[in-house]
């Protein structure tokens, strides 16, 4: 129940974001639905994977080259998931920094039965 209602509130994210930011756009609940899964997926398979490969470049910057993979991420994740569009760089950018933001408070819920 508990992953149900999370993926509930994820997928409200998704559209909170997209209402938010010029350039990012969800066909409706449904399509948030499915990006929330095909992001799941993407961030369980391929980030580690690009982390891993990017590891002295994020070195470097301290950790902030991890936002612009995010952001490449998201317009994979466009380029993926049908009824999500993401325009350019920059809204990806932004789409990914309030993303990550509210799956960060998402993920801090605790839910006691």
């Amino acid at each position: 129940m508990i992953l149900l209602v999370k993926w509930v509130l994820f997928a409200l994210a998704i559209m909170f974001t997209a209402w938010l930011v010029p350039g990012i756009e969800v066909d409706g609940f449904k399509s948030a639905l499915l990006v929330v899964v095909i992001m799941a997926l993407i961030n369980i398979f391929i980030k580690p994977l690009v982390i891993l490969l990017t590891l002295p470049i994020n070195f470097l910057t301290l950790g902030l080259f991890i936002f612009v993979i995010n952001a490449l991420l998201l317009i994979l994740l466009a380029k993926v998931a049908p009824g999500f569009e993401v325009d350019g760089f920059l809204s990806a950018f932004l789409g990914s920094i309030i993303i990550s933001f509210l799956g960060a408070l998402i993920s801090s819920i605790e839910f006691s039965a």
